[in-house]
């Protein structure tokens, strides 16, 4: 099955973008609708059973005086469809009264089509290294605002980068979150969140015995001056001698612990931030030290430790375990709710495979891989010895294996994935589709039925999970009777809630959304020019307070306001 799956993937044709229709408003709400899961056999699990991916807190209760209603991740409606993801496809439309059915009786069904472009969605997708709030400024050519129009940024859904320890924190006590404040504020301003990573030591900017510490000794002065010992080692790269911490010394531990103290103080449930990465030891904070010889990683138990304290002060923020956390401590990492990433994919055979329990665990995963993409299309494809190349297909099976839900498109510092984009366009496009959570509309009609008492308009809709991840925030679906310029008139039934992680990659699920009208009163479903419309938000107070959603749907019709018009 795989195999046809890349196979298709990589046959795909270069992709344009549809265009949009106008924009729409806030919804009003009607008192005497009403919203169902239809199950196909069994009722629906309870809010309680629900995973997070932070085992120390649960989000997933109802809210108190909220309309959701609530769809479980094992309800029944939950079903793997092959036959739904062509129905997308189909065109369909029938308005007709149905014989033998109560009073008046019409079914409109919805025409149906996949979107034609690619399809970015928040908390999920590809980064690009995003070193500073420069990154943003017109004279970074390929930045999103550069000469070269980097098309490469359509597919940017968060920005990613490195952070030093002794930048944020110069003194006992002193933090600076001054520039980090900056290049957030920035990439808020462009849509994209920020995954966090605080180095304590990055031997790339080792050159020889003569370069100064505190160019790639991040760990703060006043550390050591508390007690920390550090010693020499030497830099397998070019020989040079270099101090390196001792990663198991109890001042340095302690200080280490302290700065993520504040630093959750700070960014705990921060929306501006994607992750966070606990790089508390080793080069580049990725827990190994394999390039310095005579330097050593601490034991398991302080490595579990220090997880531990990290779970201890993040309540909300997702926490990463980086590349090198494998075993014992892998095993704890996800009994804390804390994800793993891993950086030698495509590179290294089999690295995708370790990503595998993360997914297993409900969690998302995290990765990158050996090397920029320029650099690994130069590989020798010898193992061992070597790293395997690039290729289209390694790309795939590397997002699909590991059912990634955060990629680096491409970790090149110096062209922000510009070349890779130009080379790739057709393929990264269609994998913004696969990447994480994608929900498909694969069928929607209109069932409105005229009685005595009331006309009742049931909307009838499938929605499939096309990706490879569940959805790891909550969505509130809501449907809507909008007029001809996108405008809301009337909410259909009530407001959905889908708690994260519940709604399945390769799944599908059933909704029905009812709209109640008294005999007598005016029915907005049959004025004139009326549609129905459906939306994906991340929370209902965003709907409420009539802002447009920030999730869509992967179906034509999405108007500039992201809800999406069934076209009839």
């Amino acid at each position: 099955m795989k195999r046809l799956f890349l196979s298709g993937m990589l046959a795909c044709m270069a992709i344009g973008f549809v265009a949009c229709g106008d924009d729409g408003s806030s919804a009003g709400v009607v008192d005497d609708s009403s919203t169902s899961v239809v199950p196909e056999s069994s009722s629906v699990v309870s809010p309680d059973s629900a995973v997070d991916f932070r085992s120390s807190s649960s989000d997933v209760i109802p809210v108190a005086g909220s309309s959701s209603s609530w769809i479980g991740a094992n309800s029944s409606s939950s079903r793997n469809d092959a036959e739904s993801s062509s129905a997308a496809d189909s065109a369909r439309v029938s308005s007709s009264s149905i014989a033998g059915e109560p009073g008046d009786t019409t079914r409109i069904t919805y025409a149906l089509k996949r979107f034609d472009g690619p399809l970015t969605n928040p908390h999920k997708g590809f980064t690009v290294p995003t070193e500073a709030a420069w990154t943003f400024d017109p004279g970074f050519e390929y930045g999103p605002h550069g000469s070269l129009n980097n098309k490469a940024w359509d597919l940017v859904t968060y920005g990613s980068g490195y952070q030093q320890w002794n930048k944020l924190n110069p003194a006992k006590g002193v933090y600076d979150w001054s520039e980090l404040e900056e290049l957030l504020d920035a990439l808020t301003a462009h849509n994209m969140g920020y995954a966090l990573r605080v180095f304590p030591y990055s031997p790339s900017f080792i050159r020889d015995n003569n370069t100064p510490e505190e160019n790639y000794d991040w760990t703060p002065k006043y550390v050591y001056e508390e007690g920390a010992k550090k010693i020499t080692a030497r830099y397998k790269d070019n020989g040079a001698n270099a101090a390196v911490p001792v990663w198991d010394d109890s001042v340095y531990l302690y200080y280490a612990k302290e700065f993520a103290t504040a630093l959750a103080a700070k960014y705990d449930g921060d929306p501006r931030i994607e992750y966070i990465d606990v790089r508390s030891f080793g080069e580049w904070g990725e827990w190994h030290v394999s390039n310095l010889d005579g330097s050593h990683m601490p034991s398991v138990e302080i490595q579990k430790d220090m997880l531990k304290h990290y779970a201890s002060v993040f309540k909300k923020s997702l926490l990463v375990l980086p590349s090198d956390g494998y075993g014992d401590v892998y095993t704890y990492a996800l009994s804390l709710g804390i994800t793993k990433r891993d950086d030698c994919l495509i590179g290294i055979p089999g690295t995708a495979d370790s990503l595998v329990r993360a997914y297993e665990a409900n969690m998302p995963t995290v990765a990158e891989n050996c090397g920029s993409y320029a650099i690994m299309l130069d590989y020798t494809d010898i193992i061992p010895g070597g790293y395997l190349k690039w290729t289209p297909e390694r790309w795939v099976d590397a997002i699909t294996t590991a059912h990634l839900t955060y990629y680096v498109l491409d970790q090149g510092f110096d062209d922000c994935g510009y070349q890779f984009y130009n080379d790739n366009k057709a393929l990264a496009d269609s994998m913004t589709k696969v990447l994480g959570y994608n929900f498909t509309v694969t069928s929607a009609e209109l069932l409105t039925v005229s009685g005595a008492k009331d006309t009742t308009s049931t909307l009838n809709i499938t929605v499939k999970n096309t990706g490879v991840a569940p959805c790891f925030f909550d969505i509130y679906m809501v449907a809507e009777f909008v007029d001809s310029t996108g405008r809301s008139l009337a909410q259909i039934g009530e407001t959905v809630r889908i708690p994260k992680g519940t709604f399945k990659d390769d799944s599908s699920q059933d909704f029905s959304f009812t709209y109640k009208v008294a005999s007598g009163k005016p029915d907005v479903a049959k004025q004139s020019g009326v549609s129905a419309s459906l939306s994906l938000y991340e929370s209902e107070d965003a709907f409420r307070s009539g802002k447009n959603p920030t999730v869509r749907f992967d179906n034509d019709g999405l108007q500039k306001s992201n809800k999406l018009l069934l076209k009839p």
